[in-house]
This record gives C-alpha cells, sequence and structure tokens, in this order.
C-alpha cells in the first residue's frame, strides 16, 4: 500500500489504516465475539496496513485492550494512535489527567509507547489548551510518546497548540458528505500538520450496502445523530447513485473508490477505515493502492462540491 509522511515531523504511515472505535462494543452494538474482532485487526496487519487508531473512550477502554491482545505478538509491524478525552467521557485535559490517561492507555495496549497521541475534541470545561497541550509535549519528552496530535480542533486551537509545540497531526471528520473542513485540512497540509480523516465512508452510509429500507434496521449512534437529518440522508443516496457508475467502471467497489478520494484531497495523509470485518477489512487496504486519474478525480469533485 502507498505510504506517506505524516505531517513534516511525523512518522510514514499507510494511505489507509485500521479505525478500532467500533472494537470498543457500545456506540455500534456489541462485538460479535473478542475474537472476531482480534482477526479483524490482524487482517489488517497483514493487509498491509501500517496503522491502528483507537481511543480511551471507545467502549470504556475495551477497544484498546483489544487491539493490545491484536498486536501483543505483531507491535513491531504496527504503530498504535490513540485519543485522551476531556472529562466526564474521558480522563480530563488537565496535565495531571492527561498524564494519568497515557499510563492507563499505555497498560491497555501493552506497550511502553505511544506512537500518536491525540486529544480527541476540545475540552468545555475551561482547562487551557496551553496546560493541556503543554502536558503532551513532557509525555513526548518523557519518551512515552512519539508523536503528538489533536482531534476535531479548528484553525484557532491548532495555532495556540503551534505556539508551544507542532502539531503533528489532526484528526478530522471528513468524507463526501461531511466537506465543512475541507481548507482546514488544506492549510494543515500547508504548515506541516498531518491529517487523519475520520469516517471517511460517511459513518458507511456510502459504502452502497444500504437500501433506503434498511435504514429502519438501523439502531446503532446512526440512528439518533445522522438519520434523523433528512437533508443529510437525502445526500447520502444521491451520491451513492451518482458515483456507482464510477466505480463500476473502474473496477472497483464504491467503498472503495470513496476512500481513494479521500486521501487523493489536498491535506489527508490517511484515512481510517474501521470495520469488524476482516473481509471488509481487506477491501479496505486495497483501496490504499488505488490511483485516481485526473478525470475521475475532477468528476467525483464536482459531485461533492459542485461544478
Amino acid at each position: 500500500m502507498r505510504e506517506r509522511q505524516l505531517g513534516s515531523q511525523g512518522p510514514s504511515i499507510t494511505v489507509v489504516g485500521f479505525g478500532a472505535w467500533e472494537a470498543g462494543g457500545d456506540a455500534w452494538g456489541p462485538n460479535a465475539s473478542e475474537a472476531s474482532v482480534i482477526r479483524a485487526m490482524r487482517a489488517a496487519i497483514d493487509a498491509g496496513m501500517s496503522w491502528i487508531d483507537t481511543a480511551e473512550v471507545y467502549g470504556k477502554g475495551v477497544s484498546e485492550t483489544i487491539v493490545g491482545k491484536a498486536v501483543a505478538d505483531r507491535r513491531g509491524d504496527i504503530l498504535l494512535f490513540t485519543k485522551v478525552g476531556p472529562s466526564p467521557e474521558g480522563t480530563g485535559f488537565r496535565p495531571e489527567e492527561v498524564r494519568r490517561a497515557a499510563e492507563g492507555s499505555l497498560g491497555r495496549l501493552g506497550t511502553d509507547v505511544l506512537d500518536l497521541y491525540q486529544l480527541h475534541w476540545p475540552d468545555g470545561s475551561g482547562v487551557p489548551i496551553e496546560e493541556t497541550w503543554g502536558a503532551m509535549a513532557e509525555l513526548v519528552q518523557a519518551g512515552k510518546v512519539r508523536w503528538i496530535g489533536v482531534s476535531n480542533f479548528d484553525r484557532d486551537l491548532i495555532e495556540r497548540c503551534r505556539a508551544i509545540r507542532h502539531v503533528d497531526s489532526l484528526q478530522q471528520d471528513f468524507s463526501p458528505v461531511v466537506t465543512e473542513d475541507r481548507e482546514l485540512l488544506r492549510w494543515c497540509g500547508e504548515v506541516g500538520t498531518g491529517v487523519l480523516s475520520y469516517s471517511p465512508l460517511g459513518a458507511g452510509l456510502l459504502t452502497g450496502r444500504y437500501a433506503r429500507e434498511d435504514l429502519a434496521a438501523i439502531d446503532d449512534w446512526r440512528r439518533g445523530e445522522l438519520l434523523q437529518d433528512a437533508d443529510h440522508v437525502e445526500r447520502v443516496f444521491a451520491l451513492v447513485e451518482a458515483m456507482r457508475p464510477l466505480a463500476e467502471r473502474l473496477g472497483v467497489s464504491l467503498a472503495q473508490l470513496v476512500l481513494a478520494w479521500n486521501v487523493h484531497q489536498p491535506g489527508v495523509t490517511g484515512a481510517i477505515a474501521g470495520s469488524r470485518d476482516a473481509d471488509h477489512v481487506r477491501a479496505n487496504a486495497e483501496a490504499g493502492e488505488i490511483e485516481l486519474d485526473a478525470r475521475t478525480l475532477s468528476e467525483l469533485d464536482e459531485l461533492v462540491f459542485g461544478p
């Protein structure tokens, strides 16, 4: 699979990585079994993905624990990315809380260093970001963490962090149906901050797997957050129908086409593709090999952004 450097100072990573949110067994529904999730993670490594992204809040540590088991004898083959969340959902953003959260993640993942440690989303409790980011930088200096990044941050917050220490990465929601941060991602590329796009397949709705009549059976987090928005749903189905002929022309699945489009966007370093199904994981990895020509990219961009 193709690789790129994460920002100006980070590691070389594959353009598609494994997302372990589903492995938490809560927001996406319970895991069929721990063994099946581990098989999916190991399929990702075998298919060439070089990184797994998880977080302390995914199943309240369950995801990190399963990741740790999956990579126990493969640690040299994989980079581990995880995140600390603000309280009350996460451990918190005060310096002592960040340090405690990192130790907890190290233990659950069964490793002595976190390759990328990220702030999961902005704190709303009043902890100054400068204090939090300073604590993250100290973890790097202490050898507990190799690189540090942020997630769901705007440019102002990133600039405040950059005044203290370089921001190695931004993890942001970005897909053909969520494009609001397009210019932010481009700017990150310009200043040397890598970008990891999450939900690149529109939380699975852009895979072409769902017909309209299937939506009623979805009972995970998407029921309350995405499917209640009629305009969003209409946009999803319009894009699916418009993109399907392009996927057929290229001889790839719709999901692979959407992933390939994502990692061709300015600023994007890699896309986080999550699944608990080993076959889906292998197909996602294949998307990292797809090179889109100028004609196809232009057609896709026109569908997504308009003429």
